[in-house]
């Protein structure tokens, strides 16, 4: 039996005022699995990736109850975590090779990189196809390049699971499908990914699972399965219709106070770009 690299059962977290962020969150991921966490603003997305990565732990006392149930995490898990864009301060004085040299673990106070760290680093910017950018600075690249960066800065941790926020936020459609496209492509190389997003139609078109939340989890699979008219009332709130596209579910406005989220309802944000007629925060 393959043991799972991460599971949470029963978790629950709440604010001091006592509302609640997650609640009875039970999820287990697998060793190479693709899934991507939908649900709209304020639903737990980010607190469960932080979760997940241990920047959110159970406190050491807990009088009012604010933490429920349990993490665990299989012995020797190595994990990567790539912010959302919007949350970097791109006038940072520092270049690409600087940045990604900055994500590996450290071990000591240095202040030179050893010549076997910055092959490493090279490498992992050869492999995401940016390593003629190594030097130039942050500010200087496009949106696809920034998450090619900081993938490359996650990579030289070699972990067995990639948690990423809203990796597609705020790029356009040819550079959100080169996104996912690279995200496929590690995940086959071995790497299990764990993406939140509100872009359901672009997830429906790449990722093999979706978990709908919504504080809680509403419904855990494969897109066709998950992505039903009755789980994404109970997830956003707002009634949405399902259409089958060439044997893809595709999520549209149904006209009953659907949420002014814009990629979200995007008939066309999961298709290729001649089907669609297209060209090329800290919210959770």
């Amino acid at each position: 039996m393959i043991e799972p690299l991460l599971r949470t059962v029963g978790l629950g977290i709440a604010y001091q005022q006592g509302r609640p962020v997650l609640s009875d969150i039970n999820l287990t991921i697998e060793p190479g699995e693709f899934s991507g966490i939908v649900g709209p603003s304020g639903s737990g997305k980010t607190t469960l990736l932080r979760v997940l990565m241990g920047a959110i732990a159970p406190p050491r006392r807990d009088p009012q109850g604010l933490w429920q149930g349990t993490v665990e995490r299989r012995a020797g898990l190595r994990m990567a975590y790539v912010p959302q864009l919007e949350t970097i301060n791109w006038d940072f004085p520092v270049t690409v090779f600087e940045c990604v040299l900055m994500g590996r673990p450290q071990h000591g106070v240095r202040f030179r990189a050893s010549a076997t760290e910055r092959d490493e680093v090279m490498t992992a910017l050869d492999r995401l196809g940016i390593a003629e950018l190594a030097g130039r600075h942050i500010r200087e690249l496009s949106g696809g390049q920034q998450q090619r960066m900081f993938l490359a800065r996650a990579l030289t941790r070699q972990p067995d699971l990639l948690l990423l926020d809203e990796p597609t936020s705020g790029v356009d459609i040819t550079t959100r499908h080169a996104v996912l496209h690279l995200l496929g492509d590690l995940n086959a190389s071995g790497i299990s990914i764990i993406l939140t997003t509100h872009d359901l139609n672009g997830m429906a078109a790449h990722l093999p699972n979706l978990v709908c939340m919504n504080q809680r989890v509403i419904a855990h699979g494969p897109p066709a399965e998950v992505l039903t008219a009755p789980v994404l009332e109970a997830t956003f709130g707002a009634g949405l219709d399902v259409l089958n596209h060439l044997g893809m579910p595709v999520v549209v406005d149904s006209g009953r106070g659907a949420p002014a989220t814009g990629e979200l309802l995007d008939p066309h944000a999961g298709l290729p770009a001649a089907a669609a007629g297209k060209g090329g925060g800290t919210d959770d």
